[in-house]
């Protein structure tokens, strides 16, 4: 069922959502918690979407709010807010209220979000586009126990990592973290089958990628030992190789569906490690509302560090001194002895051999 409410409150709003369910039949609706999502009208309907599937395994209120930037400087000026009430089968397993704000609205979209909270049940905010650098001081993050984010989605992923771990704060996190999920915990598994240590580890992955920055400095942070990134043509993270005392250990995944897991001394085998879908990861993200306290250590060792101990391999090779710095030129000097013969040294050399190509225009002359 839908209801369309034009220029509302958040009263009429609430309204529209008791009128539904009893319009289906079902006036109570077990929800565990209201799932916020901010967005632009181009990403709006993937977003609901994912929602709307990962809403049977999480039933929740769904409020999709869309900032829409008015043109004209009269309609910036006024404020108005338009609803569109879904429940039943169009809204999943819950309902889910789709807010366009227009005008001065669109900077209060908090007071607009308030009273449509669900009493006493976690918030959770979702950002799949355009997040804030600080998702905890952004009016809607502040009602949210729980900020996801999305660095995928940044114009410069890499700098967007750096921006997150200045800012963080327990409650964030970010699905190019979810994403290497399964990574993580076959490489734990590789791990635990082992009785050795981890000297060196190389993580492929396409250039650019979050996702593949993530896992390293999580490899980085957990076993302290370099990292190097190697970029590749993808899709997404193909390949972690770490170097032990026993031999290498592998992790392949080149097609981004099936991967092949090596280790010394065993066959190597097939493990599925396919690429999930968004509504999977919003639905991993909805499984746990305290904070990620790894997500956080592997966000703060930093981006500039991977490679740096690598990276000291490329100075200097051993056995050659260094290269001396430039002196600088002394000041104001007055040519000496020394010097003058080698300064006019090019002019006698010149002057040589003009003499000598004299004679010759004087007989052309004659």
């Amino acid at each position: 069922m839908k209801i369309d409410l034009t220029d509302t409150t958040a009263g009429e709003i609430n309204k529209a959502l008791v009128q539904g369910r009893r319009a289906i039949g079902t006036p109570a609706v077990g929800m565990v918690l209201t799932l916020v999502i901010v967005t632009d009208e181009e990403n709006a309907y993937d977003s609901l979407k994912a929602a709307n599937d990962a809403s049977r395994e999480h039933p929740s209120r769904t409020l999709v709010v869309i900032k829409r930037v008015s043109r004209s400087l009269r309609d910036r000026t006024s404020s108005r807010l338009d609803a569109e009430v879904r429940v039943g089968a169009e809204a999943g397993t819950g309902e889910t209220a789709v807010l366009r704000l227009y005008g001065e609205v669109v900077e209060h979209a908090d007071s607009v979000v308030l009273p449509l909270l669900l009493p006493d049940a976690p918030v959770v905010v979702w950002w799949p586009v355009n997040a804030p650098l600080d998702p905890a001081k952004d009016p809607l993050g502040a009602l949210a126990q729980r900020r996801v984010t999305d660095t995928y989605t940044a114009e410069q992923p890499v700098r967007e990592l750096s921006a997150r771990a200045t800012a963080y704060t327990p409650g964030d996190t970010d699905l190019s973290w979810t994403r290497i999920t399964p990574w993580r915990s076959m490489l734990a598994a590789a791990l635990d089958q082992v009785t050795c240590e981890v000297q060196a580890v190389e993580v492929e992955g396409e250039e650019f990628n979050p996702s593949c920055e993530l896992l390293a400095m999580w490899l980085a942070d957990r076993l302290d030992v370099p990292v190097k990134r190697s970029p590749s043509p993808g899709p997404g993270l193909t390949a972690v190789r770490m170097d032990t005392s026993c031999g290498p250990i592998a992790l392949d995944r080149a097609d981004g569906s099936l991967a092949t897991l090596s280790i010394e001394g065993q066959p190597a085998r097939a493990v599925a490690l396919n690429r999930r879908d968004t509504a999977e990861l919003i639905a991993e993200e909805l499984r746990r509302l305290d904070p990620d306290d790894t997500y956080a250590s592997a966000l703060r060792y930093g981006v500039e560090r991977l490679n740096t101990v690598v990276g000291q391999a490329a100075e200097a090779p051993a056995g050659q001194p260094p290269a001396e710095e430039p002196a600088e030129p002394a000041a104001e000097s007055e040519p000496t002895a020394e010097s003058e013969p080698a300064a006019k040294a090019p002019a006698k050399k010149a002057a040589a051999k003009t003499a000598k190509k004299a004679p010759a225009r004087k007989a052309a002359a004659k």
